[in-house]
């Protein structure tokens, strides 16, 4: 598969993009990057292209925060279903219209973006953490094999934990970075992740982290609370068009 010129400049700008986002809010790095190369190129390429600068963007986060022991002693069971459930779920990148994934990839989003602007209540006591932890992880790993989409149900559910800011910034990182990796893992042993796009994805690196410093310095000058409004209601509209371009395709 080759790119011309205006290819490649669209996925520099995506990942730039992504990454100022994630350097002003601390999130939204796959799901702009996955949401806008999803409208607009394949689903399992927008995959692939996603694993290098996901991973690289929240191996930091997940290593970070000095909660690592013991937020892995809690989430042990609930990655481990995550990111297991990674396998099955690929399975339907071959044999599954990936139109219809990608619309299922906007519904994702969607919801993501829904519950951010609405931000619900979400409580769920510890004595059920035993049985709803595998539940969602397993969810949520048929759906990031599906979709390349890492946040729904998981992300909700890791917000319902009662978590710390810091805590729940950490345990988002390992999900994220466990998902990439059995992904990526996923992908290549269904003969998916070609070294074209493998090094292209290494080559959206750059551009991420450069929008991640610019979002640093951004997050000074803007109020956090209104961007992330504003972030929401982007990826619903995002998740809206391309569940919208599914139907009248």
């Amino acid at each position: 598969m080759t790119f011309d010129i205006l290819t490649l400049a669209w996925i520099g700008a995506v990942f730039l993009l992504a990454g100022t986002v994630k350097g002003t809010i601390g999130l939204g790095l796959p799901s702009i990057s996955l949401g806008l190369l999803a409208a607009t190129l394949d689903l399992r390429v927008a995959m692939i292209l996603l694993l290098a600068p996901n991973l690289v963007t929240n191996l930091w986060q997940a290593c970070t925060g000095g909660h690592f022991a013991v937020l892995l002693r809690r989430l042990w069971l609930f990655l481990l279903c995550a990111t297991g459930a990674i396998w099955i779920g690929s399975a339907g990148l071959t044999a599954v219209d990936t139109r219809l994934l990608a619309a299922l990839l906007g519904l994702l989003l969607a919801i993501y973006a829904l519950i951010g602007l609405t931000r619900p209540p979400l409580s769920l006591p510890a004595r059920h953490e035993v049985w709803a932890g595998p539940l969602v992880g397993l969810a949520n790993g048929v759906l990031t094999g599906l979709t390349g989409s890492f946040v729904v149900p998981g992300v909700p559910y890791l917000q319902a934990l009662g978590l710390s800011r810091d805590q729940l910034v950490q345990a988002m990182g390992l999900l994220f970075m466990a998902s990439t990796l059995a992904l990526g893992a996923s992908l290549g042993g269904r003969s998916l992740l070609t070294g074209e796009l493998l090094w292209l994805s290494l080559a959206a690196v750059l551009p991420a982290l450069l929008g991640m410093g610019l979002g640093r310095r951004l997050r000074q000058h803007l109020s956090e609370a209104g961007f992330k409004r504003a972030f929401y209601g982007a990826l619903l509209l995002l998740g809206g068009y391309i569940v919208a371009r599914w139907l009248l395709s």
